[in-house]
């Protein structure tokens, strides 16, 4: 592992955050790219990437502290210690709190809301890969013990005291589990989104890949912090997961017809065109 990519005296840049912040970055180009293909406004997509991201965040933290309340509630100092100011928290609360913060952008701006969600599905998972990377480099997010051939053991202390991580062992990788199966989900959605056949083809098929992923991917997580429901049976992210599942089904069998497109013309440039015409 490789908890921090330089030293600067007591001064460290930590690897998660780089790579999460590279993976936004990434994200949210190809979503201003794919924005531009499809008709949309290229400012009101970097608006909205930008309202997604902090709600994403926000949202992923909300959840952690949820599933973990006893912990916390024990501990409330911990809320704002710095492990979980810097806890990347759990994934599909970030999802779903996005989700709602956009559809209220995009209603508000009357924005297509599955257009917009569309070109957005590429940049999450390309985004969501990188930032795997950045787990596997913090020692979070790790897998149940194995004695498979890739297993992956941690040796650096400092994950140990920030997330708990069990050193010595070998463990599933399921941050590399993860990476693999979002950068097959990015190739895969940024090919359909320039020959969809209907709006919120894009991100329904998002929502039923990932959600299936998802689901199987937590029984080989070893990680505390996402919940139990139904007696233990599942946990909490695997629900949410179900629910990204369902919901994708739902907007496939909708089907709503294609938007006509219509050049990408920023709203900046559109106010000089209106003020050089009078």
């Amino acid at each position: 592992m490789f908890p921090h990519l330089f030293h600067i005296g007591s001064i460290a840049l930590p690897t998660y955050g780089f790579m999460a912040a590279l993976g936004m970055v990434c994200g949210l180009s190809v979503v201003f790219y794919l924005a531009r293909f499809r008709g949309l406004d290229p400012d009101q997509m970097w608006n909205l990437g930008g309202l997604a991201a902090f709600s994403g965040i926000v949202g992923a933290k909300l959840l952690m502290l949820l599933v973990d309340w006893r912990d916390y509630a024990a501990d409330p100092g911990r809320i704002f210690s710095v492990a979980t100011l810097q806890s990347g928290g759990v994934f599909s609360g970030g999802l779903v709190l996005a989700i709602v913060c956009s559809w209220w952008y995009v209603r508000r701006e009357k924005i297509p809301f599955l257009s917009a969600a569309d070109v957005f599905a590429p940049g999450v998972a390309l985004g969501h890969a990188l930032g795997r990377i950045g787990c596997l480099a913090a020692g979070c997010c790790y897998g149940r013990e194995t004695h498979l051939p890739w297993a992956v053991t941690f040796h650096n202390q400092w994950a140990a005291d920030f997330s708990g991580t069990p050193l010595n062992i070998p463990l599933h990788p399921t941050q590399l589990y993860e990476f693999v199966a979002e950068i097959i989900n990015f190739g895969l959605l940024f090919w359909l989104c320039k020959r969809k056949k209907f709006e919120g083809q894009v991100i329904a098929l998002f929502m039923i890949i990932y959600g299936i992923e998802r689901f199987i991917f937590e029984f080989f997580r070893g990680d505390p912090g996402r919940g139990e429901v139904f007696g233990g049976l599942i946990t909490g992210t695997q629900l949410i997961a179900l629910g990204l599942v369902l919901t994708g089904f739902l907007i496939y069998l909708r089907r709503t017809p294609l938007r006509a497109a219509t050049p990408a013309v920023s709203a900046g440039a559109a106010k000089s065109s209106t003020t050089a015409q009078a």
